[in-house]
């Protein structure tokens, strides 16, 4: 045992404080991932005990261990297959009874187990008394006492883990098990067949295996299934005991036995624990009477979001000001280490380097958003207030066919701003109703996730500048006021045949968040946004420059513009003939002069002072002396002469670069299908351009920002998209930017959310309605205010209060005739 590595699982319900424990023994480091085949983020790190490495891996947080949920799932799977040497169970001590029913399955599941009572300085604080030793006996299992938050117990807990790996040596027992009484002989059943019929493998304890079976549990069925060719056999066999219990005990068995967990509970609870003082309320309680008061807890709500909003998106950007240099001096050294370009000739491997990395830094100048958002929501997620917006929101949701629980959903896909459709289509999982469940699924690729918010700060900073805060505030709600009454018609229509469930939701207590657990949540967030960038992203952009390049310019039209600059480069060199340094401008050296004029003026623009500024100058002139004479002609008369001349041919030649981008953009594949669009979205105030675009976002929507960062080529470096496109869209309007705000907001969803929908609808009909149906609904929304505005003689400010206004009242008017539940 002295070298072999040990590998601990951290499993724990939601709010136990798993992230802190998790944060103390593994320290600096850790790295995340995605687990095989599903959103869930991967947490796993390392520490040193006595000598050993022990590998820390942090399971996705959840109450149970069924398979209703992809973190469910992830977390059962990690402990079958990857086999750690033991689980570390992570309680709130300060609410032990809830904890266990977790720690029961944990102890069917056969695995060497360590509870650790974390959060005793809050237990503490409340005056309950837990007796450690007697719960250690009566489970078989070490009971470790922890505050992890300032450390307490930290050397306790890792010497357990290590005593028990070392006693465990790789084996699986279960120390106790609970009595399901009038069910034991159904098992006992289940567990004989499943020894004469399977041949499941040792890490799947027969017992747990026949417990599973009597829950109905999908995933262990089809486990069954792969492994025993009379499966089919033994899952009717199955069936017929859980309907034979059913009859003869009046309760479904799934029901049955979580009630028997439930009681086990209360009697460890009853023997082991002193509850707290009576008839004090905990500061929790006090902080819910306004936090979910009836009136007040809306209006904190709210306040809530505005501050989310206004810290990350308006205060967010300003930081990007800062941020934008770094990323264009990433391109100036793309510049430099590709194949320089010749006075028209662009290298296609320069063209393709430069677009690629127009493409990303389109994005990365976002990070500071993103970074400021996803610490915030991890504030929310760690504090405990989540839930709480969920019990609000169920008044609410309520009224349009959804449910409290579908609140966490729309929080991941972006219910204000900031999320992502996929994990937020994943989490529905755990809606209970199969109605509310599937309209949230079906709403949530509409909701503004992550991919969208850089085309609404693009468009916002270019035609709504003077208006950025009420812009943002729209864009960021204007979602929610339409999803609403959308998920309302779906339910009355579509789904109006599918199962209701009531609203069921524990209120875990408050807890201050920790700095680094906020920061840390924060920085892998990023990054993995960082990570899609540089994959899904980065793979797009390539297939866009290829369709943008190819055909190209046929040879009859390049021969035209060869003469063109054959004839602009003599005019300046007739213009310079009687100039002394005309000898010195020719061939080879005429391009030089051009590239350096291009460095120069990128370089000055980043410059800030005038010391900065001195030393640029001094730089370039000792560079070259003759071009920076020109450059900064001063008082020198030849100069002066040659630096109005060039300026004609620069001018000449960046025109020409133009008019032979814009033709090779033309006749390209992705040009003529944006253009073979243009009859039908003209209405909605979109041009080829925007096509195209909009196009590229069908794989990622990140993409659409990214495409029109390289379509929109900068004439100055270091100048930023957001001058980029208003200067190449001279005719666009707020109008216009309104109805392709809106037309994003209903986008299709992405091909990632797609297959999502698909797994958890389990239907390829679900999956294409929620591709289709947002593609109409969006079109005729930007058809509707553009035309519409543009008929009215609206501005893009008048048609954007307009279409708030009727928005509101529409999601108002669809809110107030109430179905009452139906539960089947």
């Amino acid at each position: 045992m002295t070298d072999k590595k040990i590998l601990v699982a951290l499993a724990g319900q939601p709010n136990c404080g798993k992230s802190t424990v998790f944060n103390a023994l593994t320290g600096a480091s850790q790295h995340v991932a995605n687990y095989p085949g599903v959103t869930v983020d991967k947490m796993s790190g390392r520490y040193r005990y006595d000598g050993r490495t022990v590998e820390v891996v942090d399971l996705p947080g959840t109450y149970s261990l069924t398979s209703y949920s992809p973190e469910e799932r992830v977390s059962r799977d990690f402990i079958l297959h990857e086999k750690p040497s033991l689980v570390v169970n992570v309680t709130d001590a300060s609410n032990l009874k809830r904890s266990l029913y977790l720690t029961f399955q944990l102890l069917e599941m056969e695995i060497p187990l360590v509870l650790n009572l974390n959060m005793m300085d809050v237990a503490n604080r409340l005056g309950v008394v837990i007796d450690t030793e007697g719960l250690a006996e009566h489970l078989g299992v070490a009971v470790v006492p922890t505050s992890m938050r300032d450390g307490t117990g930290k050397k306790a807990l890792m010497h357990a883990v290590d005593a028990a790996a070392a006693a465990a040596g790789g084996s699986r027992k279960t120390a106790v098990r609970i009595d399901y009484g009038e069910m034991e002989p159904f098992l006992r059943d289940i567990e004989k067949r499943l020894a004469d019929e399977t041949t499941l493998p040792a890490f799947y304890p027969s017992r747990w295996v026949a417990i599973k079976l009597m829950e109905g549990d999908s995933e262990v069925q089809r486990l069954v299934r792969a492994d025993s060719p009379r499966a089919e056999h033994l899952l009717r066999f199955v069936e017929r005991l859980r309907n034979d219990f059913e009859d003869r005990v009046g309760e479904a068995p799934e029901l049955f036995i979580a009630h028997r967990r439930y009681r086990e509970a209360d009697d460890i609870e009853r023997r082991y624990v002193t509850p707290g003082r009576q008839g004090v309320g905990t500061l929790s309680d006090r902080i819910d009477r306004v936090v979910c008061h009836r009136l007040l807890g809306p209006i904190v709500l709210v306040g809530v979001i505005w501050l989310l909003y206004y810290l990350s998106i308006v205060q967010g950007y300003r930081i990007t000001n800062y941020t934008w240099p770094l990323l264009a001096k990433i391109r100036s050294l793309a510049e430099a280490v590709t194949p320089q370009p010749g006075f028209i000739e662009i290298p296609m491997l320069r063209a393709l380097v430069l677009w690629f990395v127009d493409s990303v830094n389109a994005l990365l100048n976002y990070i500071p958003i993103f970074f400021i958002l996803f610490g915030l929501i991890a504030i929310l997620e760690d504090s405990g207030y989540m839930p709480r917006m969920a019990f609000i929101m169920d008044r609410l949701f309520s009224r349009y066919g959804l449910h409290g629980q579908s609140t966490l959903p729309m929080v991941l896909g972006g219910i204000y701003v900031g999320g992502c459709a996929v994990p937020g289509v994943m989490a529905c999982k755990g809606i209970p109703d199969e109605r509310s469940r599937l309209a949230t699924i079906l709403i949530i690729p509409l909701l503004n996730c992550l991919a969208k918010v850089p085309l609404y700060v693009l468009l916002i900073n270019i035609y709504f500048a003077a208006h950025k805060a009420w812009a943002m505030f729209f864009i960021s709600t204007i979602s929610l006021l339409m999803v609403l009454p959308i998920s309302r018609i779906l339910t009355m229509t579509v789904l109006r045949d599918k199962e209701t469930a009531p609203f069921v939701m524990e209120m875990p207590p408050y807890h201050l968040p920790t700095v680094r657990g906020v920061l840390g949540r924060a920085v892998e967030r990023v990054w993995l946004f960082i990570r899609k960038i540089t994959t899904i992203v980065a793979a797009v952009a390539v297939v866009i420059f290829v369709l943008l390049q190819f055909p190209g310019i046929d040879d009859e039209r390049m021969a035209y513009y060869e003469t063109r600059k054959e004839k602009a480069i003599a005019v300046f060199q007739e213009k310079i003939s009687k100039v002394p340094y005309a000898a010195e401008l020719q061939g080879h050296n005429l391009m030089a002069l051009v590239r350096y004029w291009d460095d120069y003026k990128g370089d000055k623009m980043l410059v800030r002072g005038r010391e900065a500024m001195d030393a640029l100058n001094a730089e370039y002139e000792k560079r070259n002396p003759l071009f920076f004479k020109i450059v900064q002609p001063g008082a020198d008369k030849d100069a002066k002469t040659i630096n109005r001349a060039f300026k004609g041919l620069y001018r000449e030649r960046q025109a020409l670069l133009r008019e032979m981008r814009k033709e090779r953009i033309d006749k390209s594949f992705l040009g003529r299908l944006g253009r073979w669009l243009e009859p039908a979205t003209r209405f909605a105030g979109f041009n080829w351009r925007v096509n195209v675009a909009l196009l590229s976002a069908f794989a990622a929507k990140e993409s659409s920002v990214a495409t029109l960062g390289a379509l929109y080529e900068p004439e100055e470096r270091g100048e930023a998209l957001e001058t980029r496109m208003a200067r190449g869209e001279e005719g666009f309007t707020p109008l216009h930017a309104l109805a392709l705000m809106l037309f994003m907001v209903l986008y299709p969803p992405c091909l990632a959310t797609s297959i999502a929908v698909k797994l958890q609808s389990g239907s390829v009909k679900w999956m294409l309605f929620s591709m289709f149906y947002p593609m109409a609904l969006g079109l005729i929304v930007a058809v509707a205010v553009f035309s519409g505005g543009s008929a009215l003689g609206l501005t893009g400010l008048q048609a954007m209060i307009v279409f708030y206004g009727l928005a509101l009242g529409f999601t108002i008017f669809m809110g107030i005739y109430k179905q009452q539940p139906q539960f089947n």
